[in-house]
């Protein structure tokens, strides 16, 4: 993993700091979109005593927690991706970390349910920026499969972080308060922050900057929005993400009240965050051999083999298969859904070209305003067992082939 592409070395003559290695480079991208996954999965264990603490009446509605978190990621996404593209990728990142830090300041002030949902809108507004900045910086230096190579680096990276959050923010329960997961945060992002200002230069350079202005944003987002390959991949983005988003909002209630598990929930939940973990391994020693739209097809076919399997068990256990059995054909399951993350974003990031910053921020929008209703959607019938989840996975999934089938076509120049 040493090499680095002969794009990020005519990048880096642009400017003052030293070529990263790959290793090192997969590293402080993974970190700086780790601030999403990390702001997500380390609250889960958390929920019911936040809901206790701040008197909440329903418990299910401390799934907002989650799932709003994602209604800020929109708006984040549609501000700071052109913001990347007209003011570079190192602004980006600064203004998303100072936000972030307000954000959480409200989380941490907040007596009522309703103050919390809005410092985790700001929260996941700001976090928008170092994500959509990174994602950008990936583009700047890489293309093609090499660039759907590098995302299954810093998705294998990044995964750890599910994997090891509800672990963490359990830990940090235990030990004082559901509060503190709050200083964690604002820790990480501080650390994570000068790491990258003082290793990564800007590889956006002045000359190749689009200034702002609303007409070319009107003009850029009906190129985006119309362009039937580009958005054929992000609505099987959504349709995929909004159905695992469903599961892991409500992932807590599955575990902890349906399943009984008490403080084993934030290990349960690792292993199932270990499979899209292997699966991102998995697509970054593949993807050069067989090609990301292969590789793509084949983790569609199994991942609405899954849902098809899944449903079936749920249909014969009255909605609440054995606790073993759940959890291994999901861990099955969320291993093809691994493999699409990563391929989906870099197939629809790519005919895009300068566009990066918009276009991430486009695709992004779209993905998480798409997925929010569903998860919402699919656990406001959560009554007990996982059937809602099962028939999500099902239609949706099968509506994910759909679109990229679509989007496939649409290249091959068949429609």
């Amino acid at each position: 993993m040493s090499n680095i592409s002969d794009k990020s070395v005519e990048q880096a003559r642009h400017g003052t700091r030293p070529v990263l290695g790959l290793i090192e480079f997969v590293a402080l991208m993974a970190s700086l979109t780790s601030l999403v996954a990390l702001s997500i999965d380390a609250m889960l264990p958390a929920l019911l005593q936040i809901g206790e603490s701040l008197n909440v009446e329903e418990a299910h509605h401390t799934h907002l927690i989650v799932t709003f978190f994602f209604v800020g990621m929109a708006l984040g996404q549609m501000f700071f991706g052109p913001f990347s593209d007209s003011r570079g990728r190192r602004l980006t990142i600064l203004v998303g970390l100072c936000i972030f830090a307000l954000g959480t300041f409200v989380c941490m002030s907040a007596t009522n349910l309703e103050t919390m949902l809005v410092g985790r809108v700001i929260q996941a507004f700001a976090v928008s920026g170092p994500r959509i900045a990174s994602m950008a910086i990936i583009r700047d230096l890489y293309v093609g499969d090499a660039m759907a190579r590098v995302m299954s680096f810093i998705m294998m990276v990044f995964i750890l972080v599910p994997m090891l959050a509800p672990i963490i923010g359990q830990t940090v329960m235990d030990l004082s308060s559901w509060f503190h997961i709050f200083t964690l945060f604002l820790v990480v992002a501080s650390l994570t922050g000068a790491w990258f200002f003082t290793r990564q230069g800007e590889t956006l350079p002045r000359s190749k900057r689009k200034p702002f202005s609303v007409q070319q944003f009107i003009a850029s987002s009906r190129f985006i929005l119309t362009h039937p390959e580009v958005m054929g991949y992000t609505f099987a983005m959504a349709c995929i993400f909004g159905a695992f988003l469903a599961y892991l909002s409500a992932s807590q209630t599955i575990f902890q009240v349906f399943y009984n598990v008490g403080d084993m929930f934030p290990y349960i939940f690792a292993t199932l965050a270990f499979s899209i973990g292997l699966a991102s391994y998995f697509n970054g020693k593949m993807v050069m051999k067989f090609g990301m739209r292969r590789l793509c097809r084949f983790a569609l076919k199994g991942a609405n083999g899954f849902a098809c399997v899944y449903l079936a068990l749920l249909l014969i256990f009255d909605g609440l298969p054995p606790l073993w059995l759940t959890v291994s054909t999901m861990f099955v399951g969320f291993f093809f859904v691994g493999i699409l993350f990563g391929n989906l974003n870099a197939m629809a990031m790519q005919p895009l070209g300068e566009m990066a910053g918009l276009g991430a921020a486009i695709i992004g929008s779209f993905s998480s305003l798409f997925s929010v209703p569903i998860a919402l959607f699919v656990d406001s019938f959560l009554a007990g067992n996982l059937l809602p989840i099962g028939y999500g996975f099902s239609v949706f999934f099968a509506l994910s082939y759909v679109a990229v089938r679509f989007a496939e076509k649409v290249r091959e120049g068949h429609v």
